[in-house]
């Protein structure tokens, strides 16, 4: 492994045409059926209103800004039902309706559709949101109340810095109800004007038993947000996109900070990012497995840690 970037795998499996769904189900059955675990955790899916996916899909579409101006084809652009259908046939046990708002006012009625979503949806795990506004502490204990098991935070696109004081009194009842906050801070795939590091060591240092998870290994910041995960013992970080053909181009992880996440094995949880992904969901796993970090630091991060976290 050499100091600049980890070496990418062939074209072939990162391609967004894939395998036919019943063999690709098949093949990641496999994947996890061989590494002796029950299924999977995905931490990082997308589920969230029908016309607001839409316009997501559309974003990436057209090539927004913070697509970091690489062609991005949705891979598993289907309906609702579809989409968690798929899901169990891949033998994910639990996953996550990872939404958020881009503007005052969304937050709350964005978590009364996720609470419905997870009321006829068993094995999605409840998740809500919030947004630096005039109430959102009690938005969020509405949200927990209701029965929360996750938050998600976009400090990227929602243009917001996450140590604003509006937040302040939000993530300290989420600390104390320990909640992960599945947070997207880095500055990839585009940087924002609150993205990177420093604003989220600023709210670790107000709050440090805040459960926060680093989307994506917090790219392309990875070493600075593995040095945040070793100094607070509540950060995690999510693989979602981390390794893949198509993130190595854009923000290759450096090869050097390999023994560091080894070192955090009981602190990375399985993020995909689907279905807003690319290239097939088999990439993710495979490029998890070919960094050749050993079948114990696989289980871990593909199950059984999220499954410790939230008592599956």
């Amino acid at each position: 492994m050499d100091d600049h970037h980890v070496t990418s795998g062939g074209p072939r499996e990162a391609t967004s045409e894939g395998l036919p769904a019943d063999e690709e189900a098949g093949e990641i059955r496999r994947f996890w059926q061989g590494l002796g675990l029950p299924g999977l955790v995905d931490v990082h899916t997308h589920f969230m209103p029908e016309r607001v996916l839409r316009k997501v899909w559309e974003y990436f579409d057209a090539l927004g800004p913070l697509t970091g101006g690489l062609s991005w084809p949705i891979t598993y652009r289907q309906q609702e039902a579809e989409r968690t259908t798929v899901l169990r046939e891949f033998g994910v046990r639990a996953f996550t309706a990872m939404l958020y708002p881009h503007k005052p006012g969304m937050a709350r009625w964005l978590n009364d559709w996720a609470a419905d979503f997870a009321g006829r949806t068993p094995d999605c795990l409840h998740t809500a949101t919030l947004f630096p506004e005039p109430g959102v502490d009690t938005c969020v204990r509405e949200a927990v109340e209701a029965g929360a098991r996750v938050f998600k935070a976009h400090v990227q696109v929602g243009a917001y810095d996450p140590a604003d004081e509006l937040l302040d009194s939000a993530w300290g009842l989420l600390a104390e109800a320990r909640i992960p906050v599945v947070i997207h801070c880095g500055s990839g795939p585009a940087p924002g004007k609150h993205t990177g590091p420093e604003p989220i060591a600023r709210v670790l240092a107000r709050h440090p038993r805040l459960r926060l998870i680093v989307a994506h290994l917090g790219m392309p910041e990875y070493e600075e947000f593995l040095g945040l995960a070793e100094r607070y013992g509540e950060v995690r970080l999510d693989t979602t996109m981390a390794f893949t053909d198509f993130a190595e181009q854009l923000s290759p992880f450096p090869g050097r900070a390999l023994p560091r996440l080894a070192g955090l094995g009981d602190r990375v949880l399985l993020g995909s990012d689907f279905p807003n992904i690319p290239y097939p969901y088999m990439h993710q796993l495979r490029a998890l497995e070919r960094l050749d970090l050993g079948d114990e630091w696989l289980r871990a991060v593909c199950h059984d840690n999220a499954a410790e976290l939230f008592g599956l």
